[in-house]
Order: C-alpha cells, then sequence, then structure tokens
C-alpha cells in the first residue's frame, strides 16, 4: 500500500500547522517575479488540494497531480466554486494535453521519489510541460532536517480529535528516512480507529538537485530557506527550488 492510502483521511487534521497561505502568498510572490500573474500552473503532488484551491483563489488555473486516489478523491470533495482539474499520475509519467507556464511541488514530494532515475525523469517531464519562460518551483527536506531533527527518534501528540506516533529511523548509508505512523481516531461509538503505515524518503544532496535541475534544461535561479527569499543555509530544515525554462 502507498504512501498516504490510509493517511488521507486524516491528512488534514494532522497538517493544520502547515502554513498553506504562507506559501501561497510566496508562490504569488515569485510567479509575479517572472510575469507570471495568471494562466494554467499545475500543482505537482497536491494532495488534498488544499494549496491548490488557494492558488486558483489568487487567480491561476489550476491543475492538481497526484499519484494517491484516495487524495484525490478528497480534494475533489473539497473544492468549491473553484474550476480545478485534477489528475491521478505519477509525477514520473506526468502526462499533459497541453503546456503550463509554471509547476510548483510543495510539502517534500520530491522527497518521496527515491530513485534518482525516476527524479530525473520527473525533472524532464515538468520541463518539457513548461512554457518558453515558464518556473518550476519546488522544496525538499535537507540533511540537517533528517540527521539532526528526525534521526533515530519518536515524536507523538496527543488531541481531543486523534493522536499519533511517529517513530523515526534514518540509514545514513543509504541516505533514506524512513517513519513508521500510527493514528488513533475516535469513533461516535467512543472507541479508536487505528491506521498504521510506512513512509519512506530520500535525503538528497542539494548540489546533485541542482545539477539534475540543469541536466533536465533548467536554469536554477535560487535556492532559498524554506518558503522564504533567503539563501539556503546549513541549518535549513526546508530548502525550496526555483528553476526556470529558456
Amino acid at each position: 500500500m502507498g504512501a498516504y492510502e490510509k493517511f488521507a483521511q486524516v491528512y488534514d487534521l494532522f497538517m493544520d500547522n502547515v502554513p498553506y497561505e504562507q506559501w501561497s502568498a510566496f508562490l504569488c510572490r515569485i510567479l509575479k517575479k517572472y510575469g507570471i500573474e495568471d494562466g494554467p500552473v499545475l500543482d505537482l503532488g497536491c494532495g488534498t488540494g488544499k494549496l491548490t484551491r488557494l492558488m486558483a483563489k489568487a487567480g491561476y488555473d489550476m491543475t492538481g497531480v497526484d499519484s494517491s486516489a484516495e487524495m484525490l478523491q478528497i480534494a475533489l470533495s473539497q473544492t468549491g466554486e473553484e474550476e480545478i482539474l485534477y489528475l491521478l499520475q505519477e509525477m514520473q509519467e506526468l502526462d499533459l494535453d497541453g503546456c503550463v507556464r509554471a509547476v510548483y511541488s510543495a510539502c517534500d514530494c520530491i522527497n518521496y521519489v527515491l530513485d534518482e532515475e525516476e527524479l530525473q525523469e520527473a525533472f524532464a517531464r515538468v520541463y518539457e510541460h513548461l512554457e518558453t519562460g515558464g518556473v518550476f518551483l519546488f522544496d525538499m527536506n535537507t540533511d540537517y532536517k533528517y540527521t539532526q531533527l528526525l534521526g533515530e527518534n519518536t515524536f507523538a501528540e496527543s488531541r481531543e480529535d486523534g493522536s499519533f506516533i511517529w517513530e523515526n529511523y534514518y540509514d545514513e548509508e543509504e541516505r533514506i528516512n524512513e517513519y513508521d505512523l500510527t493514528l488513533f481516531i475516535p469513533e461516535q461509538d467512543g472507541l479508536y480507529r487505528r491506521f498504521s503505515e510506512t513512509h519512506y524518503q530520500r535525503d538528497y544532496d542539494l548540489q546533485q538537485i541542482k545539477i539534475m535541475l540543469e541536466k533536465a534544461g533548467f536554469v536554477c535561479e535560487a535556492i532559498y530557506d524554506d518558503y522564504s527569499e533567503e539563501t539556503v543555509h546549513a541549518e535549513s530544515e526546508r530548502a525550496v527550488f526555483i528553476g526556470r525554462k529558456e
């Protein structure tokens, strides 16, 4: 069973600390910097569509792609007046009817692509589907986050509307981060439903990603610290790449 298949049902509940509005404002600011104020934009790894809907409200013609049918079902159910096209695809198999002005991928979706060749193919597919002058923005968890913050640790949180246990393991040799996620969600009868999933992410070197972007044809415009416009540094937990198609 793939990542997020069960977790999709309670994803938004446990991701309520993600600053989607801040991310949306950053994306809009960067896109406008490159003259992209409207038109078709792709959310690659859109999940339940929270960020997709915010970008649609900002005036962009949004398409959301995700590899989880369960996530897309929730995205569709939560879509209001926004006209958003959702597609079930793997990013390395991206296939759109036409080109878009920008592509972004948020919430460390890129780290879920464990194979370097598949990630290179994903970058190539994005490049192929971008208009000339288009922009590709994506974030990634950093080596600092995996080795210094997550490591071999266990995290837990208990709330009235549910609890979770996150058991983390990091393989330094393979640069693979594994986390076993167990969630307990209260039911109407007072009992709890238990969900368990295991997720894997690859810890990519940031300079390696820059080289891969350039190999796909992109100009790497910047690598930022999280969703700011400050340069990434040794203790950045999240890096944001800006690539441009000339």
